[in-house]
């Protein structure tokens, strides 16, 4: 079954935490894989590996760019045979991202931290909005270094392409 909804999001890169402290704030991780598929310009069809705790799950996305801030995206879950067919239309300029997802609750959120491999000092949080004006709030523990919802570079798709490394 497939949801499709608007998805608003604001995408901050923030000095990387450390596991004990993304525990502190009461943090579950899971390992993520995912990988983009050959689409139209214009929209972003990736398919992603996540496991946690209860096993590993599969997802297809479909995402169509609004706004710098909302896309709508239509997500439903896949199983494993569906994930490795898919593999075959890799986009073959993008790499595969690998990262650990930790998900704190947060004054009514959930805060999404991304560790990658390619950095050892920051890391992305994201929070997703019902609206592009809602404010919100972090933890006085998370150094936030600057909003990056704007910026191409740092969304996952971004990621896949080319990793930035100026200084922070």
């Amino acid at each position: 079954m497939s949801d499709t909804h608007l998805e608003i999001e604001r995408r901050l890169l923030i000095r990387r935490p450390g596991a004990a402290l993304l525990r502190s704030l009461g943090g579950t991780v899971s390992r993520i894989r995912q990988d983009y598929l050959l689409a139209p310009e214009g929209v972003t069809d990736r398919v992603r590996s996540r496991t946690g705790a209860g096993g590993t799950v599969y997802t297809r996305t479909v995402k169509h760019r609004l706004t710098g801030m909302t896309r709508e995206e239509t997500e439903r879950e896949i199983g494993e045979d569906e994930y490795k067919k898919a593999l075959l239309c890799r986009d073959p300029a993008l790499r595969t991202i690998e990262k650990d997802r930790w998900c704190i609750p947060f004054e009514g959120k959930i805060l999404e931290i991304d560790l990658f491999p390619f950095w050892t000092d920051r890391a992305l949080l994201e929070v997703e909005l019902s609206s592009e004006a809602e404010p919100f709030s972090l933890p006085a523990s998370i150094r936030v270094i600057r909003d990056v919802t704007e910026d191409r570079r740092y969304n996952n798709r971004g990621l896949a392409a080319s990793v930035p490394q100026e200084e922070i």
